[in-house]
């Protein structure tokens, strides 16, 4: 493998993928946000003021993937085939995870780990009220355990001939 240029250590650039191969992607990511008891409760009842957590949190996920290249500089715009965003509420915590899907040059982990983030953000917006002390903090409300569980690639077969 040819080795990069030499870069001045202040620049900044976007990797080069013209001569790598299109191969499907897949990446699934997870996280949780841990919050009360009462603010879980909430969630499950449906009687969170702002509306329904679940669905607006997937669409927030769905939405934020799609937009990775405009949040993350370095990244390179991709046609995503695929953004499934799944939220299981449990007794402590709220966890999110998201597989992408594309067929592409580079991975779609980052899309992945975006999309988790902006569900899990999107869920602390809509409960702040409920997890704020008396001094407007939030001492127990968590996110965390942002990772990506699995990433695959698989080099693209060509299309049958007719």
């Amino acid at each position: 493998m040819p080795q990069p240029p030499k870069r001045d250590s202040t620049t900044i650039h976007m990797i080069d993928v013209s001569e790598k191969p299109q191969m499907d992607r897949m990446a699934r990511a997870s996280g949780e946000i841990v919050l009360k008891s009462t603010t879980i409760e909430k969630i499950k009842q449906g009687s969170v003021e702002k509306g329904n957590v679940i669905v607006a949190s997937k669409l927030a996920g769905i939405a934020a993937g799609k937009k990775t290249a405009d949040l993350l500089p370095l990244c390179h715009p991709l046609r995503l085939s695929k953004i499934e965003v799944q939220i299981a509420v449990k007794d402590d915590l709220v966890e999110v995870t998201a597989e992408v899907k594309a067929t592409e040059k580079t991975g779609v982990e980052m899309e992945a780990l975006v999309a988790i983030s902006a569900a899990l953000l999107n869920i602390w917006d809509m409960v702040k009220m409920y997890e704020k002390d008396a001094d407007g903090q939030y001492p127990t409300t968590t996110i965390q355990n942002i990772h990506v569980i699995k990433k695959e690639k698989k080099l693209r077969e060509a299309p049958l001939e007719a």
